[in-house]
């Protein structure tokens, strides 16, 4: 997993930009996936009602996807498959109000921007933003 948190420039752009709304997640998901549990990983607690992130209070997550053009890549001109998901801690009402935070990298692959500040104050003040860099 790769996280990048982005200049307040970038993330107004992305939110700017023309895209569809969609509705809330209000029911788990279709497709039956192994979780953890299943598998026999013990955790404290019991999942939330969707067992998923936006189960904590307050947390809110947003995604789009760009799937666009056909046939093999031409650098530059596409096609396009690409996305990315923000997941704003407090809700974008508390984008100010600070969350404790920390970092970790998983055999020191990819990029992590904003990681010092991070790891300098122990807060995360703004949206993290996750994408794939090696599409």
């Amino acid at each position: 997993m790769i996280c990048k948190i982005f200049a307040p420039g970038l993330v107004l752009f992305i939110s700017l930009s023309p895209l569809a709304a969609r509705e809330p997640q209000t029911a788990p998901p279709e497709k039956t996936a192994v979780r953890a549990r299943a598998l026999g990983i013990p955790f404290d607690g019991t999942p939330g009602k969707l067992n998923a992130i936006t189960d904590v209070a307050g947390v809110e997550v947003g995604f789009t996807t760009l799937i666009e053009g056909e046939g093999k890549l031409e650098v530059g001109k596409g096609p396009v498959r690409t996305g990315v998901t923000a997941i704003v801690p407090r809700g974008h009402g508390s984008l100010n109000d600070p969350v404790y935070a920390d970092t970790f990298s998983l055999n020191g692959n990819g990029e992590m921007t904003g990681t010092a500040w991070v790891e300098e104050s122990g807060f995360l003040e703004g949206p993290v933003l996750i994408t794939n860099t090696h599409s």
